[in-house]
Formats: structure tokens, sequence, C-alpha cells
């Protein structure tokens, strides 16, 4: 795809109302994308904070995720190194329990064209539930817990993550083999796609 063509997705997307009718705060797509990008973070979908800033992962969240890959913000923000490419690009609403999931139409629309503009990633992050469910389709295991355990199986093109909100500290603790098993071997990995 030419740049052109490259700049007319991202206007298409940026202009894409498709699930108004079902957001709270109306539309305000959110993604980072280059097609030099080398890492893709697929994740859920904006929180409030990234959607009033219209600057993805803009919380807590992700500044635990910067940690676990070991870049700045600067490098985690520069699209020709990381493309954000979540299940839905707008803040979906919360629920009982947290923010809604991601609109199912968003992903059903978007994914395929944006990750075939996207030819030179060596790694994807997939974050959480519905993430997990899109990209690794049937070698998903029973629940989060055991595909992340599984990561070896995804490893090196897909690694699958827990979601880093502080929501997840109880997962963290009950969980410690993740922090001293998988983020020591994606640090090294990310290292060297930058190096």
């Amino acid at each position: 795809m030419s740049d052109e063509n490259f700049q007319q997705l991202l206007k298409d997307i940026k202009a894409c109302t498709i699930c108004v009718p079902h957001l709270p705060l109306g539309a305000n797509p959110i993604l980072q994308i280059n097609p030099n990008a080398r890492i893709v973070i697929a994740g859920q979908a904006p929180g409030v904070k990234a959607h009033q800033s219209s600057i993805p992962f803009n919380d807590a969240s992700g500044q635990r995720l910067r940690e676990w890959m070991g870049i700045s913000s600067e490098i985690f923000y520069n699209p020709e190194y990381v493309a954000i490419v979540p299940m839905g690009f707008c803040y979906p609403g919360t629920g009982v329990s947290g923010d809604l999931p991601p609109r199912k139409e968003c992903a059903e629309k978007w994914q395929q064209p944006i990750l075939a503009e996207l030819p030179n990633i060596q790694l994807t992050l997939v974050i959480g539930q519905h993430a997990q469910q899109w990209h690794l389709n049937s070698q998903q295991k029973e629940n989060l817990t055991q595909t992340v355990r599984h990561w070896e199986e995804y490893w090196p093109h897909f690694l699958p993550l827990p979601h880093p909100s502080p929501r997840n500290n109880l997962w963290l603790k009950k969980n410690p083999w993740f922090e001293t098993a998988v983020l020591p071997v994606l640090k090294v990995r990310i290292a060297n796609l930058f190096n």
C-alpha cells in the first residue's frame, strides 16, 4: 500500500462512527500505527483517561506495560517502533466490574486491513481475554491464566499477557512466575528488536 493509501486508511478509521449508538462518550478512535512498526500491542479498548486525552495507555496500566516491556515513553509512543491496535478503538463505557468489553464491530471492520499494512511486525503483545480470542483463536487455553502460563507455545511471534491494570494486582500476586519467568525474556527480546 502506498503512503497515500495508508494515510487514507488512518483517516477512515479516525472518522469511524460505526459504534456511536453504543458509546457513552461518543466516538474517539484511538490507535497508533506505522508501516515500520516492529511490535504490535493488541489491547482491549481505551479507558476513560485515554478517551479524554486521545493518548493510548495514558494511565497506570500504560506505565506498568512500559515497565514490563523495559522501554521509555519515547519509544512506546513512537509509531515507527510500536503499533497500538486495540480490539476496540473507542471507550466502550463502564460495566459492573470495570470497563465494558470492546465493541465487536470495530475488530470485524478494521483489524485485518490494519495488520495487512504492518509488514515489519516481529512481536505481538496480546493483552487480555478479548485480544487473545481474536489473535490466538483456537490456540488459546481454557482461561487467561492458562494461556499466559503456556506463553512459550506462542513465542516468539506472540506473547499473551494479563491486562497491566492495577485491578490485576491480585492476579500478579497469585502468579509470581509471570514476573520472574516471562518478563525478563520479554525485555531481552524487545531490547534486541531495537538494537
